[in-house]
């Protein structure tokens, strides 16, 4: 595991059939062998540096299960009941692993598209897929794109180093957008908000070991 950690840290996020070829060697091995993926969850429980950037929201759990000094982290994404989210992108590149559950993943182009007004007007799909469990796609931080998952769907994320302190979120329904900033942005009392507990952490994995995702 310490080796495949390492190649990650020594990747060129501009080169994402690199970043992708490595992340796949990693998340397949812990989609295959659960007792290491365990291993990790149960250690970043008990690490106080890594639950306090674990985040809970009503339809959504973030684990960090790694955060690596180059930049990147290693996460679990729980959606609970009601998830979706609307067109956004990220502030950093990142590959997912579906392990459970599955979710409808639309694509509407780069942020390029937006320009300085930021219309989501011209937002239009341009790829509708299902992500199902075991497969794996990389996506770049300038991509816009949206999620619908089933319940409990949970997939497994290398999140590569930010390269922007903002991104956008889009709403075409009522023509708004705006933008949303990292933590070093972020209100104090928001980021305690969303924080998770030690309570809710624990009761996180403990489903997961009861939907058979942790041995």
């Amino acid at each position: 595991m310490d080796d495949l950690l390492a190649e990650i840290s020594k990747l060129d996020w501009n080169d994402l059939p690199a970043v992708t070829a490595a992340s796949d060697t990693l998340l397949t091995r812990l989609d295959t062998e659960r007792d290491l993926l365990r291993g990790l969850v149960d250690g970043a429980l008990a690490d106080p540096n890594l639950l306090r950037l674990c985040e809970h929201y009503d339809i959504l759990d973030k684990i960090v299960i790694h955060d690596d000094p180059t930049g990147w982290r290693l996460r679990l994404h729980v959606f609970l009941p009601g998830y979706f989210d609307r067109p956004h992108n990220h502030r950093w590149s990142y590959v997912s692993r579906i392990l459970h559950g599955s979710y409808t993943h639309t694509l509407y182009g780069t942020e390029d598209l937006l320009g300085d007004t930021i219309d989501p007007a011209t937002l239009i799909p341009r790829m509708i897929r299902t992500e199902q469990p075991g497969d794996t796609y990389t996506l770049h931080h300038t991509m816009i794109h949206s999620v619908v998952a089933e319940p409990h769907t949970t997939s497994l994320i290398v999140r590569g180093p930010a390269v922007k302190d903002r991104f956008v979120v889009t709403d075409r329904h009522t023509g708004q957008a705006w933008w949303q900033y990292g933590a070093a942005s972020e209100d104090p009392i928001e980021a305690a908000r969303k924080r998770m507990t030690d309570e809710q952490a624990a009761a996180s994995v403990r489903h997961l070991t009861e939907l058979g995702l942790l041995s």
